[in-house]
């Protein structure tokens, strides 16, 4: 078991295409796969209707923590919060951060969750193993979006 998720991928894109891609919510949105209702404002709360097939029914929901063009954009949110039963808000949330930083003449990007020890025991196992997955499959999405 481990407290923190962290994936790095070189990115094929210049700094500021792949600062765009991350901190603009319409661009976040597109390759991220959620519809934002407004841009990214720190301390406030970035919501949206979720558009990956299977999830549709829920909103997108995370509070942004830091804008730092172009190496660090940071949100917390609740990891795996998808039963809508479930009222998540409760529960101390997760702190996923975005950094950036020059690779030859692309990017490297590493995207790291952290503070799982703080998810409830009940479902941190779960949660931990579908956001690994899920941060592996969004590294491939940013890749493809900023590299085409």
């Amino acid at each position: 078991m481990t407290d923190r998720i962290e994936k790095t991928i070189d990115l094929n894109a210049p700094i500021q295409r792949v600062w765009r891609a991350i901190s603009d919510h319409k661009e976040f949105g597109t390759w991220f796969r959620v519809e934002l209702e407004a841009p990214f404002v720190v301390g406030q709360e970035a919501r949206g209707k979720i558009g990956y097939p299977g999830y549709e029914h829920l909103t997108w929901k995370a509070t942004v923590v830091a804008i730092e063009p172009p190496r660090r954009f940071a949100f917390t949110w609740h990891p795996y919060g998808v039963d809508p039963d479930v009222d998540y808000d409760k529960e101390e949330p997760t702190l996923v951060e975005f950094l950036l930083e020059p690779a030859g003449a692309g990017t490297r990007l590493t995207i790291i969750e952290s503070g799982f020890d703080k998810v409830p025991a009940h479902r941190r196992e779960e949660a931990l193993r579908m956001n690994d997955g899920g941060w592996t499959q969004q590294a491939q999405n940013i890749k493809a979006h900023v590299e085409s």
